[in-house]
């Protein structure tokens, strides 16, 4: 049998139905049996796996209330404003995460026949290692299929994306195959991290003892130079046992979710609880939340410090670090620092910021001072969002009528909404021409601050804000935790927080606000408010920004959002849907 190194399964699995496209160069043509003696070639199936992750700053926020970009083109603006169809590809992961399927299904079709090593535990050691990544893969992907495409049919089933686990042949396979259900993929996907597990350690390091060596690996080798040469630390930031947890968590989340409720989805709140408490277990409770985790994008010394793969304590999993670059700060500084500009937080978002005493702006006993609206705020507004004349930089004004460069609509690169993006950003990055100077960076994949929040949500929906069913924590421990880190409710003794504490509701709508400011511009909040069935008032709602002119502060409309009450769940594309008659679209698309 020949195979098509790389392109082929990207145009395979992708349901491309170019026949032209399979022809197949004779140059690029490798037979199976190269990969048995190629461990490079073989491995590189599971690269190309890799590679095909969404990336996870993706600007979706600018299609929410939280944000705006002033860029009238964007692909966020115009979906958020009416363009969503299923021919527009903005949030699509069809492709590129049924590629990545195909890649692993490759490997792991022939993995147990690639020599790894000379060595005969090394080279299981290896093999296990990348078969477990692939594994992992495998349900990462499918995890963000189902996160994008999944929903109701027009007969009312809820259904998932088709599965597929086995290596898909161009001259004898059936493309046509039809959705499963729902609950179908969150098995599969359960089943494949599973077997992730088996096979991966929870994170790489390196040992020196033989006691050191995991209990599943014992049976392999009991030498620790065997063992590091396969599990070592230079194979951070590859998939491991914690990411499969993670995964596990993010999944079982969104299946608990209200959009997703269904008779056939037997998902429950206390699953979901009880997959994200496993890692706030390992990481040493509700109580070892880093103290720095908020602003995790400016740990200036922290950033620059990392070697070897080693992970900020925030995080779970991250890309590779990136040295001496800029191009995020290029695309958002506001023009006076030479930026663009593009990501405008909304106002939306500035008043969900509570005040530093931990109750809503709109709280009888918030203290709140519109005249002075950015004084005694959660401390997490300074560090996310810039605002006219925020401490950090003294000199931004950004009314219309300012005078400056950075004021609402004075250039095609200023705000529409008064504000520019903070977060994510290294404000030690300098953009004036002709002396640019990068710092070095890190795009996070999983954090840990997410399943704090993603055990806080299920936690309080199973058993209510303090009960812990069978873990030692509760939500509101957790809540707690997070609103600690960020000073907020500590000088009453969380009065608002206990509040919320004997009512669930209450707690509810604080962990969906806690979630919304943590992980803001993260590229959660999209789908967070359709998991969430949100109203279509909510999805709706107008993106406000804020005028400010000296003393003077006025209200302002800036984009009305254009969402139908079915965009609760994204389509199918519509090519797939009109090549393949077994593919059912979801209902209203």
């Amino acid at each position: 049998m020949k195979i098509k190194l790389i392109m082929l399964g990207l145009i395979i699995l992708t349901f491309s139905g170019c026949k032209k496209l399979l022809d197949a160069d004779l140059q690029n043509i490798r037979s199976e049996e190269n990969m048995y003696t190629d461990p490079i070639f073989a491995q590189g199936f599971v690269l190309q796996s890799y590679r095909l992750i969404p990336a996870y700053y993706n600007n979706s926020d600018l299609a929410t209330d939280d944000a705006v970009a002033n860029v009238r083109a964007n692909a966020f603006s115009q979906l958020a404003t009416g363009s969503w169809t299923p021919t527009n590809p903005s949030l699509s992961v069809w492709n590129q995460s049924y590629a990545g399927i195909l890649y692993v299904n490759q490997f792991l079709e022939h993995s147990n026949k690639v020599k790894w090593a000379n060595d005969s535990s090394a080279n299981k050691l290896l093999n296990f290692r990348m078969r477990g990544e692939a594994f992992g893969l495998r349900a990462l992907h499918m995890y963000n299929l189902l996160r994008n495409h999944a929903g109701v049919t027009s007969d009312g089933q809820l259904m998932g994306v088709p599965i597929i686990t086995e290596f898909q042949e161009p001259t004898s396979a059936d493309f046509n195959q039809p959705r499963a259900t729902f609950d179908a993929c969150v098995k599969q996907i359960y089943k494949d991290l599973d077997s992730a597990e088996y096979y991966l350690p929870v994170e790489y390091r390196q040992i020196t003892s033989v006691n050191q060596i995991p209990t599943q690996y014992m049976s392999i080798t009991q030498i620790p130079e065997i063992y590091n040469q396969a599990m070592g630390e230079k194979f951070r930031q590859l998939f491991n046992g914690l990411i499969a947890k993670s995964f596990r968590a993010r999944t079982a989340l969104l299946a608990a979710s209200p959009a997703f409720q269904h008779a056939t989805n037997p998902a429950t709140w206390e699953q979901a609880a009880n997959a994200a408490a496993a890692i706030i277990q390992y990481k040493g409770g509700p109580n070892s939340l880093p103290a720095n985790g908020y602003t995790f994008y400016d740990n200036r010394t922290e950033i620059d410090g990392l070697s070897l793969g080693n992970n900020p304590s925030e995080i779970i999993w991250r890309e590779v670090r990136q040295n001496t670059v800029s191009a995020r700060e290029t695309d958002n500084f506001p023009p006076s620092l030479f930026g663009n500009g593009l990501i405008n937080p909304t106002e939306n978002l500035v008043e969900a910021f509570p005040m530093a005493n931990g109750y809503p702006i709109d709280h009888g006993s918030s203290t709140y001072n519109a005249n002075s609206p950015y004084a005694n705020r959660d401390v997490r507004l300074r560090a996310y969002i810039m605002y006219d004349g925020h401490p950090d930089l003294t000199s931004l004004r950004t009314g219309s009528r300012s005078g400056s460069a950075d004021g609402i609509n004075v250039r095609n690169t200023s705000t529409l909404t008064g504000y520019y993006m903070r977060k994510t950003l290294r404000w030690d990055v300098n953009l004036t021409p002709g002396s640019v100077t990068g710092r070095n960076r890190y795009t996070p994949r999983i954090r840990y601050t997410e399943m704090f929040l993603n055990y806080a949500e299920a936690a309080n929906e199973a058993w209510g804000p303090k009960g812990t069913g069978p873990n030692v924590f509760s939500a509101y421990d957790i809540v707690k935790a997070i609103r600690t880190r960020a000073s907020v409710g500590i000088a009453n003794n969380h009065a608002y927080l206990e509040e919320c504490a004997g009512d669930k509701a209450k707690m509810r709508e604080l962990i969906k606000n806690e979630r919304r400011l943590e992980l803001s511009f993260e590229g959660f909040r999209f789908w967070d408010l359709r998991r969430w069935k949100e109203s279509q008032t909510k999805l709706n709602e107008t993106a406000r920004g804020m005028d400010v002119n000296g003393n003077v502060f006025t209200p302002i409309t800036v984009q009305e959002r254009v969402f139908q009450d079915y965009m609760i769940y994204g389509p199918v594309p519509n090519s797939e849907v009109l090549k393949y008659n077994k593919l059912m679209q979801n209902q209203g698309w």
